[in-house]
């Protein structure tokens, strides 16, 4: 190592790139620093942010999400805890295979090479990475034990094929992902050619069998945001309700099954609608080119949205098939219609839609002149239904029933009675929705059920870039799982990627032709790989053990650090909060099941950071205004950049970047510097380390105050809620504080202050500032001749009485006005704060001659109200 990166840098304007610099070349130098400790007996701490999908280069949200991270395990670390910090790359998908072509460069070229420029801005960053654990899931290592959980979901009958709808273009011959349907449903390569939909053998996992589960569980994790445990609510989609048949009038008289949850209005159903994808509607559609079009769009439209995540806002539209189904309950004809906002993918993909008593249904009939029939009335309490003698309608009184009128539709509460519902009419909608599911299963027309929105996981993507799937098709012995000791099946190199033609594997002999496991002869392998959720669902399991060659982990590690609750603190996006989360809870719940783990979650407390903006956008390269890392090291520094993430805003919320402010933090760090350089330092040894407080002038008590307030800020937002926007405000005051006192630190001896206090004092702030500047940090601890490691010096300890301010103002308010300000010590009784109060000159000019019919005091004002 050069001698000049050895010696202290005491030039008095602070040169970020030198000091930062040489401390990345110390800290690269070591690589045990940041590395867990093994048969520890402090406390453990497992903190881990989301790892990257390795596109190329760092962005500011993800500066943002790892300096949040980095701070807390450097927090916990200086509080005596045994930090498990790592980082790894999910670098299979897609956008690799783009790239090749793009670049024509091989996925794998391109993929470790931004793996290995993102490591070296992560470095540069000062991120306190443990690198010995670093997990790359596109390595062998890492994806045969992919392919190993594939193979014991399989045998548990958790993996299984089926046909499933997938989007394919027909001039490319392949199926394209959500993303390369364009909004007018045509290819993005072929612009005027149709996606259509195919039926293909996919693989899929099981995850409905943990549906409950994972509902159920939700509950147990108060340390999640509620804003993500009720999206996985809604995604888990938990209802109860009624299969229903209705009969096609015509067409065969095939059967439509609907489910409904309200059952109670049935007699109100004017239509049956149907998802695009629904196999009713792929048959009427089979004959009718005009309507196969229709459906084709609805399709796009509903693919479109699904992608950008608004499938709930989707525009409604629909087609009238020009067929009708016939209502068990009443035996009337409904006219059968396609519509965009029906899902397949929830309940049975078929609906009976009651426009009164359903706000969608309502919008849709709204719009294309569709019937709307009323069958629930409110009632209050006591209000009576009388019916006439054939039962078939409800007589209201008007005494008694208040009816509904068009304008007060849909009417969408159970808090009803029902009406024109037959036999049913009078009943409440509760008694109605028990009664009608038991008449349909006794009818045999159906029954009440569960269902969830949850649906299997397909993990089949016709891709090259992905984990390949370990199984075999052999004519003789059929679809069968490769051998354990045969892992990991090797994604080959040097592959043809066109996006044409199916999976590029299919166009690879050596890899497609292989022997059956079963009976030795010929057979060929899947050509599918698995969906690259698949990785990141159990990634933080294989960081406790990543070199472990025998097994995914070692259970014994993986508990220690999981214990029995999760990982202690992850880090990330909202927009992960259901898919990864979801997949990862899953795949937690079935490793315990295998035996591997105890916990039932694979994290404890969960926190999602907002987004990084700018301009009051999102960051995008085709905006223009992405913020580069690099840029922002070379101008500011690292430590300027990683501080203003987190001091511009609450981490929480999103952050609108603005370069002003990064200078205001370069500013920040320089004056700290300075204040150090000419303090000047107390330098280690030079001192007796113990002073009395109260032998210190009023000024040096209101600095050890002002230090005081400060740690107990810092280390409550660490303990809370993570405003670390308040905490370096709170270092900034300090700063303040201190420079207002300079005379204090700029004198040699113990006048006017003991060399200890200043010692404490100038030590603390160091302590305080290292999370989130940990480069000047660690040049002013060696500045101060510190020869202990700052990585794990103790964080300093707050003192509530060194605290407390010896005097505090109270305003005091005549009529709610301000009239004067008075001091008094903390803790004044009520009685006398009032008559100092009243007391004060400028007070009794305001009250003088004039009755007091009211004294106040809040314990922070007081309010004398006159007249």
């Amino acid at each position: 190592m050069p001698q000049e990166k050895d010696t202290l840098i005491r030039d008095e304007r602070y040169n970020a790139h030198q000091v930062e610099e040489k401390w990345a070349e110390r800290w690269q130098a070591d690589a045990s620093l940041y590395a867990a400790e093994r048969n520890s007996t402090k406390p453990k701490y497992y903190v881990l942010e989301m790892l990257p999908y390795p596109s190329g280069a760092l962005h500011m949200g993800h500066v943002r999400n790892y300096s949040i991270g980095d701070a807390l395990a450097r927090y916990m670390w200086m509080n005596g805890y045994n930090v498990l910090h790592p980082m790894g790359w999910d670098s299979f998908g897609l956008p690799a295979e783009n790239a090749a072509i793009a670049n024509q460069t091989p996925p794998r070229e391109w993929t470790l090479r931004n793996i290995a420029n993102m490591k070296t801005q992560m470095k540069r960053l000062g991120f306190a990475y443990d690198w010995s654990r670093e997990v790359t899931t596109c390595l062998p290592d890492y994806y045969r034990w992919n392919q190993w959980f594939f193979l014991k979901l399989y045998q548990r009958g958790l993996a299984y094929r089926k046909k499933s709808k997938v989007n394919w273009c027909p001039k490319c011959a392949t199926v394209l992902a959500n993303e390369q349907v364009l909004s007018n449903g045509c290819c993005w390569r072929h612009e005027d050619t149709l996606v259509q939909q195919r039926e293909l053998e996919q693989w899929f996992v099981r995850t409905t069998k943990y549906a409950d589960e994972l509902l159920r569980d939700l509950d147990r994790l108060p340390g999640w945001p509620e804003k993500v445990r009720t999206m996985q609510r809604n995604w888990i989609g938990r209802s109860e309700g009624t299969l229903v048949e209705f009969k096609l009038y015509s067409a065969g008289g095939d059967v439509i099954t609907v489910f409904t949850t309200r059952v109670d209005t049935i007699f109100g159903a004017t239509s049956v609608q149907l998802a695009p994808e629904h196999p009713v509607t792929q048959k009427l559609a089979a004959g009718d080119p005009e309507l196969s079009a229709k459906v084709a769009q609805l399709i796009a439209e509903q693919v479109q949205a699904k992608e950008s995540d608004k499938i709930g806002e989707i525009e409604k539209h629909g087609v009238n098939t020009g067929h009708f189904a016939i209502n068990p309950y009443n035996g009337e004809k409904v006219p059968v219609w396609v519509a965009n906002y029906i899902l397949m993918d929830y309940g049975t993909g078929a609906i009976m839609s009651v426009p009164a008593h359903d706000e969608r249904d309502y919008e849709f009939a709204k719009k294309y002149g569709i019937p709307i029939k009323q069958v629930i009335v409110p009632t209050d309490v006591g209000r009576t239904f009388l019916s006439d003698n054939a039962g078939s309608e409800a007589k209201m009184s008007d005494k008694n029933v208040r009816p509904t009128h068009g304008d007060e539709l849909p009417f969408t509460t159970l808090d009803g009675k029902l009406t024109d519902s037959g036999e049913f009419t009078g009943l409440s909608c509760e008694d109605a929705i028990e009664k009608m599911s038991a008449y349909a299963e006794q009818k045999g027309f159906g029954k009440a059920t569960v269902t969830f929105r949850l649906k299997d996981w397909g993990i089949s993507r016709q891709r090259y870039w992905g984990t390949p799937i370990p199984m075999v098709y052999c004519d003789k012995d059929g679809v069968v799982p490769v051998a354990e000791k045969d892992l990991p099946v090797i994604l080959p190199d040097k592959v043809e990627i066109t996006l044409t033609g199916g999976s590029p594997l299919l166009r690879v002999p050596e890899f497609l032709n292989t022997t059956c496991p079963k009976c030795g002869g010929p057979a060929r392998r899947e050509t599918d790989t698995m969906d690259t959720f698949v990785d990141s669902s159990w990634y933080f399991y294989r960081y406790t053990n990543a070199h472990n060659d025998e097994a995914p982990f070692d259970s014994a590690i993986a508990q220690y650090w999981f214990g029995d609750k999760g990982i202690d603190q992850y880090i990330g996006g909202v927009e992960h909060a259901i898919l990864h989360l979801i997949y990862s809870r899953f795949w937690t719940k079935f490793m315990r099941d295998m035996g591997l783990l105890k916990n039932d979650e694979p994290v404890e407390r969960l926190f999602t950071q907002g987004m990084v903006i700018k301009d009051g956008r999102k960051m995008s390269k085709n905006l223009g205004n992405v913020v580069s890392p690099d840029e922002m090291v070379a101008r500011f520094g690292a430590d300027a950049a990683r501080m203003y993430s987190l001091f511009a805003s609450p981490p929480d919320r999103d952050l609108d970047w603005q370069d002003t402010g990064i200078e205001g933090i370069r500013r920040f760090l320089a004056r700290v510097y300075a204040f150090f350089v000419e303090g000047p330092p107390v330098q280690s040894g030079t001192y007796k380390p113990e002073y009395a407080v109260n032998d210190l002038t009023p000024r040096a008590k209101g600095i050890l105050r002002k230090l005081h307030q400060t740690i107990g800020k810092i280390t409550e937002d660490f303990k809370g809620r993570w405003h670390f926007n308040t905490s370096v405000a709170a270092l900034m005051e300090l700063l303040n504080a201190c420079n207002a006192e300079q005379e204090i630190f700029a004198l040699h001896g113990d006048a006017p202050a003991p060399l200890a206090f200043r010692a404490d004092v100038q030590r603390k702030l160091v302590l305080l500032l290292a999370p989130f500047a940990p480069y000047l940090a660690h040049e002013l601890w060696e500045m101060l001749g510190e020869k202990s490691n700052l990585f794990k010096a103790p964080w300093p300890k707050y003192d509530a009485e060194l605290a407390k301010e010896e005097e505090i103002q109270i305003p005091v308010q005549v009529n709610g006005k301000l009239r004067s300000v008075i001091v008094v010590a903390p803790g004044t009784a009520e009685p006398e704060v009032i008559e100092r109060a009243l007391a004060d000159p400028k007070v009794q000019s305001f009250v003088a001659g004039k009755q007091i019919v009211k004294k106040i005091y809040t314990g922070k004002l007081v309010n004398i109200v006159v007249r």
